[in-house]
């Protein structure tokens, strides 16, 4: 599946296995992950909060959008959701292509639309409480 949202951890080299073609130079690789840092305070976990159906399916058109818009060869979009602690991946978007320079930009473009269109949610945790992120702007729960 080019395309998931899932509980569980995900494998970069199970991920590039699914794109692996002859005619592709390049593959760019854009991986998430908690940090423990947020807005100055010390992050103890997120929590991600989706609707799996539609956020898959807005996934996908975002991936079949980049496969129109750019001259990239193929493009993976996974996304974790659950109670993910400090240090683990949170989002994986690979974009493949003949040359770097293309599939630099199908990655960029496609973090930002997916942080801005799928109906994925977060929570910090923190030392200080719990936070729900919208953008840069940290809303108290």
């Amino acid at each position: 599946m080019k395309v998931r949202l899932t509980r569980e951890p995900f494998s970069i080299d199970e991920a590039l296995k699914l794109l692996r073609v002859p005619e592709s130079g390049a593959y760019v690789v854009f991986l998430g992950q908690v940090r423990n840092e947020s807005h100055g305070r010390r992050v103890k976990r997120l929590i991600y909060e989706a609707y799996p159906e539609m956020a898959e399916a807005e996934m996908e058109r975002i991936r079949e959008e980049a496969l129109e818009k750019f001259p990239i060869i193929d493009m993976l979009i996974w996304h974790r959701y659950g109670e993910l602690e400090v240090g683990e991946d949170t989002i994986l978007i690979i974009a493949s292509a003949g040359h770097r320079k293309e599939a630099f930009v199908a990655c960029s473009w496609a973090i930002d639309e997916v942080k801005r269109r799928v109906p994925v949610w977060k929570r910090e945790v923190t030392e200080e409480g719990t936070f729900w992120i919208e953008g840069d702007r940290q809303i108290p729960v």
